[in-house]
């Protein structure tokens, strides 16, 4: 039986039959995912016994199903992102059902996007898994073509994170509103998105916190954590509030024109991410995102032996070694251990140094 474990998930089965790979979803114990392998097996060597039709969707159909599942339960990045790549899945199995797309379509697909680069074929592995994992677990298809596929090996590299000066340079060229969203960013370590979403109802003047929101939580539930404020954060907020038009909740805002409809409206920004590329260029510094701020002031805190719990608490992490990827400072115990290495190296040297002295003179 090819049954399997996966932890926190649960027990599945997962075998090939007439070269079709068929999966299942999980199960509490080993006991019932063999049994529903059993089960299965027995309806596709006996297709007589049952008259359940394959479940199967039509390609497009599953790509709108799962942008309007993202659109409701996930960040709005993480949407915008799946719908830029879908467009290219669209064009290249619009008119296929999902069950006539196999591994070797979709090996065929990532090769050809590896010219690219190894990362962007990765990506889309990623998101394709992803959106054919749906499909199985909505049971609107019965498999999921991708499994088996391998990431593309990438190198490497470490993250590029500004220094405190670069940034500094970067928000003396800003305009004042765009200063006060990049020092909220700076200050509270948010995301993007979730200054995006702030409103005044999530600032407190009284007990000097503010709560940010985020859907990055396991099943895409809006959770709240709050960060106190520093001064300078308080300073700009209660001035941004004095000014603000009280009609308008958001703390930072913008008037556009509909995509849809062609009218005007007001509301959060969705994204601001040509800002960053003007501002390096104007500043003279290389650029960087949004998101290194989040890097950059953990890393600050890091380097001042804040512990890592509270800096994982502030970042809104689940898992302590995401937060680890944050930090780019080096530690006093690598210094430290370092400053051993160098030492012992000089005793060493100054060793053997005295030893080549004592010979060269015996020999004299």
């Amino acid at each position: 039986m090819s049954t399997y474990f996966e932890p926190r998930r649960g027990w599945k089965f997962d075998f090939q039959f007439k070269k079709r790979r068929y999966q299942s979803n999980y199960y509490k114990t080993k006991t019932e995912a063999r049994e529903a392998e059993a089960e299965k097996r027995k309806e596709l060597k006996n297709p007589a016994l049952t008259t359940e039709t394959p479940t199967d969707m039509a390609f497009l159909t599953l790509v709108n199903k799962r942008l309007d599942y993202l659109q409701a339960y996930r960040s709005n990045t993480h949407y915008m992102e799946t719908k830029y790549l879908s467009k290219r899945w669209v064009k290249e199995w619009k008119s296929k059902l999902c069950s006539e797309i196999n591994a070797d379509d979709i090996q065929r697909f990532v090769l050809k996007r590896r010219k690219v680069s190894n990362y962007t074929a990765n990506k889309e592995i990623r998101y394709l898994r992803a959106m054919f994992n749906f499909g199985v677990k909505k049971c609107h298809i019965d498999v999921n073509p991708i499994t088996g596929i391998e990431f593309l090996p990438v190198e490497k590299k470490v993250k590029y994170i500004p220094s405190q000066e670069d940034i500094d340079k970067v928000i003396s060229v800003a305009t004042l509103d765009v200063q006060d969203y990049l020092w909220t960013i700076r200050d509270t370590l948010g995301r993007m998105s979730e200054i995006n979403r702030m409103t005044w109802d999530d600032v407190d003047f009284n007990q000097l916190t503010v709560t940010l929101y985020t859907r990055k939580k396991k099943g895409g539930h809006l959770t709240p954590r709050k960060v106190p404020m520093t001064l300078r954060l308080h300073n700009i907020l209660k001035r941004r509030h004095t000014e603000r038009k009280k009609d308008i909740p958001w703390v930072f805002w913008h008037e556009f024109t509909s995509s849809k409809t062609g009218e005007r409206k007001i509301g959060p920004y969705a994204e601001r991410k040509k800002i960053m590329r003007t501002l390096c260029k104007e500043a003279g510094v290389r650029y960087f995102r949004f998101h290194a701020l989040r890097h950059a002031s953990a890393s600050v805190m890091d380097s001042k032996n804040v512990p890592i719990g509270a800096i994982q608490r502030i970042l809104g992490h689940e898992n302590r070694t995401t937060t680890e990827i944050y930090l780019h400072s080096i530690g006093g115990s690598e210094r430290d251990a370092i400053n051993v290495l160098e030492a012992e190296s000089e005793k060493s040297l100054s060793k053997s140094l005295a030893d080549v002295k004592k010979g060269l003179t015996k020999t004299g």
